[in-house]
């Protein structure tokens, strides 16, 4: 299990980031369809899993931002911004925000990617909730990057991120 903090309060995760060098651990996430979406739909490119708690909060809406400005230069990576909101306020947040190239997924049919990828907050004031965290993938699905942020205000290392990518 690891630790993040909100504010300087310790905060228990469900587990640690995926390894690298490790096959990434296959998901279940919701679109804004309402259509279920996996490893698979997006097998062949590079993936970046931008997994925040919500959307609906400050440094999630300004990091999301970040990573939609420059991401452009990736060509071909499929971004993915996880959490636990509603797919429908997912995609007013992206579109009010002008955020292209991020592909809003859910977790509100599960909870089983946050226990999976260990990022899954187990107690303070965002329980069930997902810590902020980056994983990046290749191709073939193989961990060759993650960042859990270890204080929930705090933005990811973009540069660290886009490199791997």
């Amino acid at each position: 299990m690891a630790m993040v903090t909100l504010r300087g309060k310790s905060i228990r995760t469900s587990g640690e980031l995926p390894p690298t060098g490790q096959p990434a651990p296959d998901f279940i996430l919701v679109d804004q369809r309402l259509d279920d979406k996996t490893l698979a739909d997006f097998t062949g490119r590079r993936k970046l899993l931008y997994i925040v708690p919500s959307v609906d909060t400050p440094v999630c809406a300004a990091s999301a931002k970040q990573f939609s400005e420059r991401l452009a230069e990736a060509d071909g990576a499929a971004a993915l911004l996880i959490s636990a909101d509603l797919p429908f306020a997912m995609g007013r947040f992206c579109k009010g925000a002008g955020l292209k190239g991020l592909q809003p997924l859910s977790m509100m049919r599960s909870r089983r990617f946050a226990r999976d990828y260990g990022v899954l907050m187990m107690d303070g004031p965002l329980a069930g909730l997902c810590a902020r965290a980056v994983v990046v993938l290749d191709k073939a699905d193989t961990v060759v990057y993650t960042e859990l942020v270890e204080e929930i205000t705090r933005e990811p290392d973009y540069e660290s991120a886009l490199a791997a990518l």
